[in-house]
């Protein structure tokens, strides 16, 4: 392990987290008010499928490459569908104006599939560590999760912040943005 190393690993944590950072966005829209220990458990979450996935990525490429290149070309259709969910049960609430109680916005299960489409194209960081042996795979994973974390953390309460401003539309705001996540993906695992 050398500082290059290090400075890949941090890189490859910011280009990650970009996704997740405008989901937490959205989040913190959505819910202005969120309070500190669900702010934790959002970026906690997101933080751990992008530690998990490059870890699946190398262990793929490691132990079974042959099933893994049949799944990848649907990583994008998956984030896609996952998102377009998401977003748009989060516009269809907005718009019918359906009363929700505060903090029950994000429930485990939506928190958990946001995880998984905003970290499914780390799997491919796997393959670029392909080189890398066990403990320096898990060094780069934990260090994409830590980076991931803290960009989260941001951008929760960046969210909150303009949702306060916001909060009538912050909801139909936030859903947009996560179907606009959803077709980024979607279009750059496809075309290009």
């Amino acid at each position: 392990m050398n500082i290059m190393f290090f400075i890949n690993s941090i890189l490859f944590g910011f280009g990650l987290a970009m996704d997740a950072f405008s989901v937490s966005v959205a989040n913190g829209l959505a819910e202005p008010k969120m309070r500190r220990r669900k702010t934790v458990t959002i970026a906690g979450t997101f933080a751990l499928f992008q530690f998990l996935m490059p870890m699946l990525g190398w262990a793929a490429v490691h132990f079974v490459v042959s099933y893994f290149k049949k799944v990848e070309p649907f990583i994008p259709y998956i984030a896609l569908l996952l998102l377009l969910y998401i977003g748009g049960k989060m516009v269809i609430d907005s718009v019918r104006k359906t009363d929700k109680k505060e903090g029950k916005f994000l429930g485990a299960g939506a928190l958990i599939i946001q995880g998984i489409a905003t970290s499914i194209d780390a799997l491919s960081v796997g393959f670029t560590t392909q080189s890398y042996g066990a403990p320096d795979a898990l060094i780069s994973a934990l260090i994409i999760g830590a980076v991931t974390y803290g960009v989260c953390r941001a951008g929760i309460e960046i969210g909150k912040v303009f949702g306060d401003k916001f909060s009538d539309k912050a909801t139909l705001i936030g859903g947009i943005i996560l179907i606009g996540i959803g077709i980024e993906i979607f279009v750059k695992g496809v075309f290009l």
